[in-house]
């Protein structure tokens, strides 16, 4: 969930170091630090908060040397302050290392050390790590690293130095992603290529159970035995600009607007008219395989687990196939019968999430074909499954996730088109949604015309304590992501729950003060939909309603018992969650930054969930 960011090279590591967690703050985090070494001499510089405030402590104190480690935590063992920082120092003080992810036996391995004399400086997992490589360190921290890292159970990706062999860098990877970056005559090691950026295009991905070593002029991998290991290099193909926020306050605004320009890159060259259908590149099962499925079980977490709500709707309704939606931290501790033809579908934005590659793992260790829909291309759940779809949102930088579920909605969407015309859909009927699929880029670019009107909005509601969202069918995950939303970046108390629902118990919470967000459908149960709402307002509950445009008698309803309503361009059924969303997050933004929240760095939140 925190950053790792290394390097070494014949320039100074400091600037490039903390510009690198500069990088990586979107993940969340709550300390920051950097050691670097000239010579023998070790510099540790590290303050709790934000990179700011290390920032201005190495203007006053810098840290010299062209090579180093720098880190930003994210507190598991231990509260959020400078000792417990990273990087964490051995005993003697020439090892410093950086760890992501938990040390599942660190009590034990902490109080073996304790009982042979070591002090320890922090209540973190990570320092037991540094006095053991200290401990069995004979001149060659590459093996000193290995042996340590059999004594370990848990996650880590790691960067480690030394001052006794201060021309490298080691790297080890277990559960926690780590990317090493190519350079002339220079390397860097990172948690995310995204900290990389104007760095070098050039990267490999460390996988599970290797060892990378560093030099100004070289890097190899390493097996478990210490064995050379051929790697391949991949480009990145993000530019330094699409991390940046331009002219937008925060980044979520600014990918809030990119979700046009990002689902017409993920529909790009995968819709076909000649099979009125869609076509993917990577699911690496070919038709009769798909054919024989007998259900879906699609598992995720967070906003992700929303999408494939949504993604449950889609592919039952159109390709007649039955789907389970499983929050993958149960998934991975459960044992559900599943049918042998069952495929699993695994939904990340970072493609890290460390209780999606467990539930993926587990079902992949049964037998079951596995797919995957994330964002990153080289991550580890797109590795590990045997096929699958990437997203094409480009960086998503904001916590609080916005166009990366609008792409997972989108590629569901046509990935049921696909089975569905794989098993019964008409060729008129796929051809109609490619139609509508198609226009869905324009109508997201008509829907963001409601800023100014949910700005005003946000500005009468902000200061309440509990919302409601409200919908049926294809709206109830988009209301669950809704309250989701504001719940993350405006600390707001906030539930979704199914329109109907609403009277079998939260329909006590309603009062004056809690506002209830209707999503109006346009299809079938609109009417009960429109009960509903009259139930809230017959008990004094304010109501804010996104209805679609288009239907007048529908509209006076709305207008005649709505305290707000935003209308949003009309579209099927199965295409709202797509449109709704938009106000969703508007809302949401607007509310937390009347609230003086930090939008893109919510408190207690990371954007990559790396432990368990």
């Amino acid at each position: 969930m925190c950053g790792i960011v290394g390097y070494v090279g014949h320039r100074e590591a400091e600037p490039i170091l903390v510009e690198g967690l500069r990088r990586l703050e979107y993940r969340g985090y709550d300390s920051a630090g950097v050691a670097t070494l000239t010579g023998p001499h070790l510099h540790l510089r590290k303050r709790a908060g934000r990179i700011a405030d290390l920032a201005s402590y190495l203007s006053d104190k810098p840290a010299p040397g062209c090579q180093g480690i720098s880190h930003t935590r994210w507190a598991t063992h231990g509260p959020a302050n400078d000792r417990n920082a990273h990087p964490h120092l051995s005993s003697d003080g020439t090892i410093a290392v950086v760890h992501n992810g938990v040390i599942e036996n660190y009590a034990t391995l902490r109080k073996q050390l304790k009982e042979e004399g070591i002090l320890f400086k922090s209540d973190t997992d990570t320092e037991v790590i540094a006095h053991l490589i200290q401990q069995h360190f004979e001149g060659d921290l590459v093996e000193a690293v290995r042996k340590v890292l059999g004594l370990l159970k848990g996650t880590y990706g790691l960067a480690v130095l030394s001052t006794q062999q201060s021309d490298l860098i080691v790297g080890a990877r277990l559960g926690s992603p780590l990317v090493l970056g190519i350079g002339d005559e220079e390397n860097f090691l990172a948690s995310d290529p995204s900290a990389l950026l104007g760095c070098t295009q050039r990267v490999v991905y460390v996988q599970d159970g290797q060892m990378c070593v560093l030099r100004r002029d070289s890097w190899h991998l390493l097996d478990a035995n210490q064995t050379r290991i051929d790697a391949t290099i991949h480009e990145i193909d993000w530019e330094p600009g699409d991390a940046e926020k331009g002219e937008f306050e925060h980044h979520m605004l600014k990918e809030i607007y990119e979700q046009p320009e990002a689902i017409e890159n993920a529909l790009r060259g995968r819709l076909s008219d000649e099979d009125a259908s869609a076509h993917f590149g990577g699911l690496n099962l070919d038709a009769r395989q798909l054919r024989r499925a007998e259900r879906f079980i699609f598992t995720a977490c967070g906003t992700s687990y929303h999408a494939a709500l949504v993604g449950e709707f889609l592919f039952e309704e159109f390709a007649r196939i039955p789907v389970e939606v499983e929050y993958a931290s149960e998934l991975r501790y459960r044992n559900p019968p599943m049918e042998r033809n069952t495929i699993v579908l695994a939904i990340t934005q970072s493609g890290e999430t460390a209780d999606t590659l467990a539930a993926l793992r587990e079902c992949k260790r049964k037998g079951h074909h596995t797919l995957a829909l994330c964002n990153v291309v080289g991550s580890t759940i797109a590795r590990e499954a045997d096929g699958g779809v990437y997203l094409h949102a480009g960086p998503e930088i904001g916590v609080a996730s916005t166009k990366a579920f609008s792409n997972q909605v989108a590629v569901l969407t046509m990935l049921a088109l696909y089975m569905g015309r794989l098993r019964h859909m008409s060729s008129l009927q796929g051809a109609r949604m490619i139609k509508e699929i198609r226009n869905i880029p324009a109508v997201i670019r008509r829907t963001l015309d409601c800023h100014d009107q949910v700005k005003r909005i946000a500005e009468r509601y902000h200061h309440v304590s509990n919302m409601l969202y409200l919908g049926r069918q294809y709206l109830f995950p988009c209301a669950l992501e809704g309250a989701l939303k504001l719940k993350e970046i405006s600390y707001i108390h906030a539930e979704g729950y199914p329109a109907a629902e609403m009277k079998h118990g939260p329909i006590a919470l309603v009062d004056e003060n809690t506002p209830s967000v209707f999503l109006i459908p346009s299809g079938g149960v609109v009417d009960k939909v429109m009960s509903n709402l009259e139930e809230i307002k017959a008990r004094g509950g304010p109501v804010i309603a996104i209805a679609p445009e288009g239907d007048e008698e529908l509209a006076q309803h709305i207008m005649g018992l709505a305290d707000e309503v935003i209308f949003v361009p009309q579209v099927p059924d199965y295409l709202q969650p797509l449109v709704a969303a938009v106000p969703l997050q508007l809302l949401a933004y607007h509310i937390a930054l009347l609230r003086g929240c930090d939008v893109d760095k919510p408190r207690n939140l990371a954007k990559s969930v790396t432990v368990e």
